[in-house]
């Protein structure tokens, strides 16, 4: 049965962690930016294979805001990960990382390679995320980077509800074909999973979550070349906070990294595809020494 915990990060911010009370594959979820364990509808299951837990980001979900101000960037969110893997006694993991949450666990990956089995890895990038938005829109490369952090400034001013919007709902009608809208229907048991997510968004204090934003848009772009572990890369075709090329690119770079980019224009993969999200997991542990 899940449950929550209360964990104490590296600099004493008490986090408010989450287990899915499972037995398996130990695996630790690097999330979204400021989402709650209802984004992974498959992985949340208790008898899928694998002991799954996370952690409300600082200053969200009940965690609490650091004493230092500034302790809100990449590194410190992955020494988080490391006190949530502490905490539920697990000396090695697979590690899901999704959109900002990337990030974290490429980072988490380089510091602590030796506890991290395996990366799968969700409509992100390892850094420079920012410079990853609005790709399909065609929005030039060196723009996407300034226009990406106004946006996180301003999300004060457009709160949750149309910024989850905006992430799921595709631009133009051609970006989704017919053949694609089939395939996506056959995962469309997302509905209530969206809705317990708006809700867990809708209590954030958006003047926190910006800051978060911001300070997390500053990690730079990571040489990940020489990843010792398995690694595959999901995203979405036409996903405007990720662009599919960058994935592309980032996986080319890793010998043996798997990709599927996914026929659809939203961001909330893991809401949109759960039986995949688990298929995909399966595969990467078999490809790990988990497995």
């Amino acid at each position: 049965m899940s449950s929550y915990s209360k964990v104490r990060a590296a600099d004493g911010t008490t986090l408010r962690a989450w287990t899915n009370g499972g037995t398996g594959v130990p695996v630790v979820i690097s999330n979204g930016l400021g989402a709650s364990p209802s984004a992974w509808p498959a992985l949340a299951a208790a008898d899928n294979g694998f002991r799954v837990v996370t952690w409300h980001h600082r200053g969200l979900g009940g965690s609490e805001r650091p004493a230092r101000a500034d302790a809100i960037h990449v590194e410190d969110f992955a020494s988080d990960l490391g006190s949530v893997m502490d905490a539920a006694e697990m000396d090695r993991a697979l590690i899901v990382g999704w959109s900002f949450g990337v990030n974290v666990a490429f980072e988490f990956a380089r510091l602590q390679p030796d506890r991290t089995a395996g990366v799968l890895s969700v409509a992100g990038v390892p850094g420079g995320s920012l410079a990853a938005m609005y790709g399909p829109m065609r929005m030039p490369k060196q723009l996407r980077e300034p226009v990406g952090r106004m946006s996180a400034q301003l999300l004060p001013v457009t709160g949750p509800w149309l910024t989850i919007l905006a992430a799921a709902m595709p631009r133009r009608q051609p970006w989704v074909q017919p053949s694609e809208a089939e395939a996506i229907v056959q995962e469309a048991d997302h509905l209530p999973a969206l809705r317990s997510m708006l809700r867990d968004f809708a209590t954030h204090d958006w003047e926190w979550y910006s800051q978060l934003a911001v300070a997390l848009g500053k990690h730079p772009p990571m040489d990940v070349s020489a990843t010792p572990f398995p690694v595959t890369f999901l995203g979405g075709r036409q996903d405007s906070i990720t662009a599919s090329e960058d994935i592309r690119a980032v996986a080319a770079t890793i010998d043996g990294a798997r990709v599927r980019i996914l026929p659809t224009a939203s961001h909330l993969v893991p809401l949109q595809y759960p039986g995949l999200m688990l298929e995909e997991l399966r595969k990467l542990a078999r490809r790990s020494d988990l497995g």
